[in-house]
């Protein structure tokens, strides 16, 4: 099992003989695989650069790389010669740059492994804040494009139990990032107690679309699969995206058993589900479909399996589970082979320090995430680490071999949400019912919106930075759509003017925060006071409460009817039609856009950037980035761009 290698690196090492594989699906939809002897031999390769470029055991290593199979090849490196992995999204819109930017400044001496591509638009990032910083960066910077021949091994290090393996930072966050210290024994541990939680054996398949830079799909779906001998397919996320079904198409082609999914895949899945396009898909086989990650929706589960069962899908493989990256993923599983099961509670009764109440006037379905896995152990707290009684609502503790020692900085460990007693505060609360646990909401303010997860403050903290907003004067709330099970980020101004300026105010700043944060605004809300706390605390609570009780709704409705109408009544060039046209089918005709209007202030989020540019490249071949799009963000703009490349091409 898990728990009785010394590492990570011992494991491949004794595992890489086993005749089983790992299959890449790209992008472009092209399919690979490699053993996990050729996985070895390829990441010793890569230690091999790495170590002629002076990398020696303990040093940091910053992995931005967008390619599935290199980014295993070069994680696995990292692992066998103990240097600290830093995983971190090649994201392509200013703020995912500047997190990258925000991580290399909390390490101590790091070293940037990426590719050419990616390491141009990250250099011109940089090159910003001064000559010497880029020199200095560039000099610590490995491009995986330049590595050809990995014939030769490296020297592979002896590391222990307690050795750092990896430090994964959080996600979504616009503020300082928070890296969980990861050791080889943390993982160890937990994988050890997944693999016996789901009764994981060599003969289970996996399939994951999940970003080798989240934990679940790292540690869930990569490094739980290899060290339990199983045979298992990475699908680029950008895959999924694109083209949803190709999931499960591919997951019945491969016998695939075992899937994953947060909340938003299902529903991005289901809005281009039809019977027709599934022809011939067998999904009997599946055995478990690991949903986390964000708040699990019931009625959305129940949905997705009602659509999937005339292709064998069985009921009971949905298996809402709860964890988090400081975990090392897993802290909670349900029994397997029973279907879902969730209670309705009202609502009135889900505040901290509540005893729930089944049902009530205003009742909501909450799913059951099982019992605390193997070594893990979970305490429901109040003030303090006293534990609560059973069915009252209070803070998720955890305390355990596979919870981290606390968060990295440069070299040190911070241990920040540690109480006194050694247990880590969640920041999630929920209740213990029946020994089985239950996640009622989110005590920071964590808004969970079209697949990730967006910190209020923060938001706010971007949002200011436009003229005209102050720090202080303006809130975000979030709005939980019943339909998809997914919050809507709401936006509130102070604002004590006419209704005519707010309208103008309103478009940037929905535009400014998509643009520089990746979140997409549902609702611009005018107020007139920002209701704070005695200490200046905004609270936020009070205006999600008054926007739910249609407090703004006039307001809202004098706002609407002053909101231009994009009728597209101006002449448009036969390229700005065709874009008009893809745009149009992505965003929705109620959004139609005029030939000088901004993708973002309409609410071209990254998901709906990236459908736009797979559309307009299947039109356009190889003409267009999806970063072009943020430097020519109207149709004028982009058909003028894409002209000009046709006039070079010829």
């Amino acid at each position: 099992m898990s728990a009785d290698y010394p590492s990570l690196g011992a494991a491949l090492e004794s595992l890489r003989e086993r005749e089983r594989r790992i299959s890449y699906l790209g992008a472009n939809g092209h399919r690979h695989s490699t053993s996990f002897a050729e996985l070895h031999q390829r990441a010793l390769g890569i230690l091999h650069h790495l170590q002629q470029r002076g990398l020696r055991r303990g040093d940091e290593v910053v992995l931005v790389i967008s390619d599935n199979e290199q980014f295993i090849d070069a994680f696995w490196a990292c692992l066998l010669g103990g240097l600290i992995a830093v995983p971190v999204a090649a994201g392509v819109s200013e703020e995912q740059r500047n997190k990258l930017l925000r991580v290399l400044q909390r390490l101590s001496d790091p070293y940037l492994y990426t590719s050419h591509p990616v390491w141009s638009r990250i250099g011109q990032r940089v090159r910003d804040q001064g000559e010497a910083a880029y020199r200095a960066l560039r000099r610590r910077t490995v491009l995986s494009d330049d590595i050809e021949d990995v014939s030769t091994p490296g020297r592979a290090a002896s590391c222990s139990r307690d050795d750092v393996a990896f430090v994964q930072f959080s996600s979504g966050s616009t503020s300082e990032p928070k890296g969980v210290v990861l050791t080889h024994d943390n993982l160890l541990t937990n994988i050890r107690d997944i693999q016996h939680a789901a009764a994981f054996t060599e003969d289970d398949v996996s399939l994951s679309w999940m970003p080798l830079t989240h934990d679940m799909g790292l540690i869930g779906f990569h490094l739980n699969m290899l060290l339990s001998g199983m045979d298992h397919c990475l699908m680029a996320t950008e895959a999924f995206i694109r083209r949803p079904l190709l999931w499960l198409q591919a997951a019945s082609e491969q016998r695939a058993n075992v899937l994953c999914s947060p909340n938003f895949g299902y529903r991005h899945f289901l809005k281009s589900f039809s019977a027709d396009k599934l022809a011939g898909v067998d999904l009997s086989q599946v055995r478990l479909i690991f949903n986390g990650a964000e708040p699990i929706s019931p009625s959305l589960c129940a949905e997705f399996l009602g659509a999937l069962a005339p292709f064998g899908l069985p009921a009971a493989s949905m298996f809402p589970v709860y964890g988090l990256a400081e975990a090392s993923l897993a802290v909670s599983f349900p029994s397997l082979d029973r279907t879902f099961r969730s209670r309705r509670l009202d609502r009135a009764r889900l505040g901290y320090g509540d005893a729930v109440r089944l049902d009530g006037d205003d009742a909501v379905e909450h799913v059951c995430v099982g019992r605390p896995i193997g070594d893990c152990k979970v305490r429901i707290a109040g003030d303090g680490e006293r534990e609560l009684s059973a069915g009252t609502v209070g803070r998720i503790l955890i305390s355990g071999r596979n919870v981290t020692a606390g968060f990295y900085r440069a070299g040190g460990v911070d241990r920040e949400g540690f109480t006194t007693g050694g247990w880590l505060d969640t920041g999630d609360l929920g209740f213990m019912l029946d020994g089985e646990l239950y996640i009622t909401g989110r005590a920071k303010d964590i808004i969970f919106a079209n697949g990730q997860n967006f910190y209020a403050h923060d938001l706010e903290t971007v949002a200011a930075r436009m003229d005209g907003l102050d720090l202080g004067k303006v809130a975000v709330g979030a709005h939980r759509d019943a339909a998809s099970g997914g919050d809507e980020i709401i936006l509130f101004i102070l604002h004590r003017g006419e209704p005519e300026s707010f309208a103008l105010l309103a478009t940037a700043a929905s535009a400014f925060l998509t643009e520089h944060s990746g979140a997409e605004v549902a609702c611009v809300v005018p107020v007139k006071r920002i209701p704070k706390t005695t200490s200046g605390k905004i609270q936020r609570f009070a205006l999600e409460q008054a926007y739910e009780a249609g407090e703004f709704d006039a307001a809202l409705a004098q706002l609407a009817a002053l909101q231009p109408h994009r009728d597209g009544g101006e002449a448009l060039s036969t390229t700005e039609t065709l874009l008009q046209e893809i745009c149009n089918r992505v965003l929705g005709e109620q959004q139609r856009l005029g030939r000088n209007d901004n993708f973002f202030e309409i609410g071209a989020n990254s998901l709906k950037l990236i459908e736009i540019h797979e559309q307009i490249d299947a039109r356009f071949p190889d003409r267009l980035e999806v970063t072009d799009l943020f430097d020519y963000p109207t149709l004028a703009e982009l058909a003028t761009y894409l002209d000009k490349q046709q006039v070079s091409a010829v």
